[in-house]
């Protein structure tokens, strides 16, 4: 039997709040109340609907596959919410997997119980089709306040009632974010890029409000119970949880205070869960005044920023070294393969094919050196300034110790910065960080051209490599293959050096105490971090690891060039040698051969000045020739 309490509950759902009290009956009647314990799968994806159910106790997670048949957690329901009222309409299918969280307790109706209720009672019926159309209209009504589709996919049409300075606003139910990321929701619907698209945010946002509990906990400013609570909810963020409440757009006003909200009203709530309460009891733990306690959106949100960026830029790191690892393996593969040198497009001296993948992959571990050692500018950090870097409302010792739990956390060497009035104003380490990003894009886009250039033709063109062919490269022309990867790469870079410029104009846009462009300022590095981890492992896997040499083609342009001529100059002179050169480019014939023609040399001196192998030469990594 459901107590006083549970019936309340059903009452409320708004697929019976129009059924009167003797329609309630009839349909509980026909529930059975069921306990599943914890990890048991309630359904799986694919499954024909056969239950609705309410949770009156515990929780249910659900998950869907992703396009890679991994699974994904998208949402966490509670006591109160109603899963599976798909029932309601014939021969549907779970679109999730539910799992229980630990145990729970269900009051759960079978599709053909709940059926039958129609059959002599169409008023019933009626009651029951307009309390799930207000379900539907309140989900649809939510769409374009969620974060992602699976965020869309589960709204109950449910709300609650949340009030700020500005007054009274109606949040999603099911919503773990709160009125302030609300109020930003209408204000910013500027990119359609949520936060919730860079996780390495949401993390680090999450990690800077778990070593501010820790360090508010240790300076006496928060007790126990509530410190506990938010680092508890902080960690199930870095551990991937809840990102689609993270629905505020990247780009907005009030320099990042939007999005500092946004992860205080999220973790107060699932905080306040751990603490028995629901969602919006604030007065059992607020969002200001416990998990924002001795901060501001000054100091957390650049250092959540750095953190993100200083994470995603070492994740940058390693895809770049296994890119400079194919062009190494290139360099190896192709030692044996003599080729022309250009120089302004125009045939220089002779090389070996791997000499020019190796100066690739040393190029690259500069860029990869640059990108080191700004990301280290990252690390310093104003945490426990405040507003202004004066610390006001920060407790005495906070600001090391929140230095001290944070870096803890991030696992990064993390360092309090000298001045902190000084690193609240300034993002120059933001400029420095997106400048060698910038570099880095120039670098891998000339790389690509240098394959489209020594792919081209194949039969028109020079065509001493062949790319991986990827696509059909016309609609209209048979046969025809393009570069794809190397132009994706190169457009990639033209984003990077745009958003480069954003930064630029963002950083001397700051304003005496702060900056408020920091937001553009987060959107252009994080776009320029993303695409371009992207475009460094497509480029590789895509393109570099398959390229094969045409050695004989290589071959063939050196010894029908004049380039030979070059290493003639020290014995017959720079104005014959000038003489030899015009008569080849003129006649089309070769050096070698009109060397032995006008009996300039004699053989063995023909096969050691001229011999493209030697031409080549072994010049160690750190040499350096004359152009």
């Amino acid at each position: 039997m459901l107590n006083a309490a549970d019936r309340e509950l059903v009452a409320q759902i708004s697929l019976f709040q129009d059924l009167n009290h003797d329609e309630l009956e009839c349909y509980l009647q026909r529930t059975a109340q069921k306990t599943y314990t914890a990890k048991s799968v309630l359904f799986q994806e694919g499954d024909s609907r056969k239950f609705m159910r309410v949770i009156l106790k515990g929780r249910i997670a659900l998950s869907a596959k992703d396009p890679f048949g991994e699974l994904k957690a998208l949402i966490s329901y509670g006591r109160g919410d109603m899963i599976g009222e798909g029932v309601f309409l014939e021969d549907t299918f779970h679109t999730t997997t539910a799992v229980a969280e630990k145990d729970v307790e269900v009051l759960e109706i079978a599709h053909d119980d709940f059926s039958a209720l129609f059959i002599d009672n169409p008023r019933f019926e009626a009651r029951v089709l307009k309390g799930f159309v207000r379900s539907v209209v309140g989900r649809v009504d939510q769409i374009r306040h969620q974060a992602g589709p699976e965020a869309r996919s589960y709204s109950t049409g449910q709300k609650r009632r949340e009030k700020d300075m500005i007054g009274e606003l109606d949040v999603p139910h099911e919503a773990y974010y709160g009125v302030q990321t609300a109020r930003a929701l209408a204000n910013f619907e500027i990119t359609g890029v949520p936060i919730s698209r860079y996780g390495q945010l949401i993390v680090a946002l999450a990690m800077v409000k778990i070593a501010a509990a820790k360090a508010n906990f240790d300076c006496g400013a928060m007790d126990e119970d509530r410190a506990k609570a938010i680092t508890k909810a902080g960690f199930e963020i870095v551990r991937g949880r809840l990102h689609d409440h993270f629905p505020v757009d990247l780009l907005q006003g009030g320099a990042g205070t939007s999005t500092n909200m946004n992860a205080n009203e999220v973790i107060a709530n699932r905080a306040l869960e751990f603490l028995g309460k629901s969602k919006g009891e604030y007065e059992f733990c607020h969002p200001n005044n416990d998990v924002n306690r001795s901060q501001s959106t000054n100091d957390v949100y650049p250092t959540a920023l750095k953190i993100a960026m200083a994470t995603s830029g070492n994740r940058l790191v390693e895809t770049l070294r296994l890119l400079v690892s194919a062009f190494e393996a290139k360099g190896k593969e192709f030692a044996a393969i003599i080729k022309m040198g250009r120089t302004q497009l125009q045939d220089a001296v002779p090389m070996t094919l791997g000499q020019e993948f190796r100066a690739f992959a040393v190029s690259l571990e500069q860029e990869i050196k640059t990108l080191q050692s700004s990301t280290r500018l990252l690390y310093s950090i104003n945490m426990g300034g405040t507003a202004i870097g004066t610390g006001l409302n920060a407790p005495k010792g906070y600001a090391r110790k929140v230095v001290e739990h944070l870096a803890a956390v991030s696992k990064l060497d993390l360092a309090l910065a000298e001045d902190l009035i000084e690193s609240t104003q300034s993002t120059q380490s933001f400029v420095m960080f997106s400048s060698a990003l910038k570099s880095l894009a120039i670098k891998v886009s000339k790389i690509a051209s240098d394959l489209r250039l020594l792919s081209s033709g194949p039969r028109a063109g020079l065509n001493e490599i062949n790319l991986p062919a990827k696509q059909p490269g016309s609609s209209i022309m048979p046969g025809k293959v393009n570069p794809v990867i190397p132009e994706v790469v190169n457009q990639v870079a033209y984003r990077v050096i745009g958003n480069d410029l954003s930064v630029t104009m963002a950083a001397e846009a700051g304003q005496l105490q702060l900056n408020v462009m920091e937001p553009v300022i987060a959107a252009s590095i994080l776009d320029s971090v993303a695409i371009l981890q992207n475009a460094v492992q497509t480029f590789r896997v895509n393109c570099v690891e398959g390229i094969v040499a045409n050695a004989d083609i290589c071959r063939s342009y050196v010894e029908n060039g004049i380039g030979l001529v070059t290493a003639l100059v020290p014995v017959l002179g720079y104005p014959a040698s000038s003489k030899l050169a015009k008569e080849a480019l003129s006649s089309g014939r070769g050096i070698v051969e009109l060397v032995r023609e006008q009996g300039l040399l004699k053989e063995d001196q023909i096969a050691a000045l001229l011999a493209p192998e030697n031409m080549a030469g072994n010049a160690s990594p750190g040499a350096t020739k004359g152009s």
